[in-house]
């Protein structure tokens, strides 16, 4: 089992650093994969500096959780998938969905499991332990 969850947090974590590195270099052609679109520099500014970040801290936090079999990292991406989803329920009840609102989530709720599977499984410290 930890095998299988590590192996999922690599592959997780990879699809997540190449988005990262893709909104960092070239957020222009992301913007084909993503419905976001940068209007002007600022707008193309949010694309590279936001998406970058969340991709890559949540991709690293997977990566390097994974390696060092560090259940307490995999907290990061999985905050951050949850919030994500999150958003897109409050999106989803407030403005509609459209075709293809629904792959998103389901890939963040995937990601949220497999974090909370992870770090249940992998060595961490109790979350009192950490808050405190």
């Amino acid at each position: 089992m930890r095998l299988i969850l590590t192996a999922l947090l690599f592959l997780f974590g990879l699809f997540n650093l190449l988005l990262g590195i893709g909104f960092l270099l070239d957020p222009a052609s992301m913007q084909g994969n993503f419905p976001v679109t940068g209007n002007g520099p600022a707008g193309m500014a949010v694309l590279r500096a936001d998406l970058t970040a969340f991709f890559l801290v949540a991709g690293g936090c997977q990566l390097w959780g994974g390696w060092r079999r560090n259940g307490d990292l995999l907290l990061v991406p999985g905050l951050l998938m949850g919030i994500a989803f999150t958003g897109r329920l409050v999106s989803a009840a407030m403005d509609g969905t459209a075709p293809g609102f629904a792959v998103p989530m389901v890939v963040e709720a995937v990601q949220v499991i497999l974090a909370y599977a992870a770090w249940r499984v992998l060595p961490h410290h109790r979350i009192s332990e950490i808050a405190n």
